[in-house]
């Protein structure tokens, strides 16, 4: 059944964006954010909460392989959840949300639960969403860009981020390639994005 339910999010995310069809972001949260349980992910042992709604928004990369249907990113999913977890022995998967090249939302830890993602000074005041891929040689299709804008829509609806974010690509706070060359390009473009 929880397959079913992110295959039909799958299909009629793009058919009601074509219909003009009048969707709520609550709507939209609902409809594109798999829940944990959906993607099978394992517990997790992570305790310290954020402060909400934050300022900012980390966007990275895996830098790892991608996937383009829901079984194939429901499985990349654990897989970074597993590196992260299980062999560097954080609470759970590093990132808040993972965003698939299906165009859909991967619930990591969530709008309440600090990240990983970026390192001491900037976990604490963001949420980190990571695109699953590797970017440095070629973009997300639109749909997985369409999907991280939905995030950060449900965010601000939600109350999770203040309607006066800012976005910055991984490497404008650490030293990094993340979140890859060509997305780092895109994420520029955006109006919420900062240096």
């Amino acid at each position: 059944m929880p397959a079913r339910r992110t295959l039909l999010a799958w299909v009629l995310l793009p058919i009601l964006g074509l219909l003009g069809v009048g969707a709520t972001r609550e709507d939209i949260c609902t409809m594109s954010i798999v829940p944990r349980s959906e993607w099978r992910a394992l517990p997790s042992k992570c305790t310290e909460s954020l402060s909400l709604p934050v300022r900012y928004v980390v966007v990275s990369h895996t830098a790892g392989s991608t996937c383009n249907s829901p079984t194939s990113c429901e499985q990349q999913a654990r897989n970074v959840q597993h590196y992260h977890a299980q062999t560097l022995g954080w609470c759970d998967v590093g990132y808040n949300f993972l965003i698939g090249e299906d165009g859909l939302v991967y619930e990591g830890r969530g709008w309440d639960t600090k990240g990983a993602h970026t390192g001491a000074t900037w976990n604490p005041i963001s949420i980190g969403i990571s695109f699953m891929g590797n970017y440095m040689e070629r973009v997300p299709p639109n749909r997985a860009l369409r999907a991280a804008q939905n995030l950060l829509a449900c965010g601000v609806a939600r109350g999770a981020l203040s309607p006066r974010y800012e976005i910055k690509g991984h490497r404008d706070v650490q030293q990094t390639l993340s979140p890859g060359d060509q997305l780092y390009r895109i994420i520029q473009t955006w109006p919420h994005y900062r240096e």
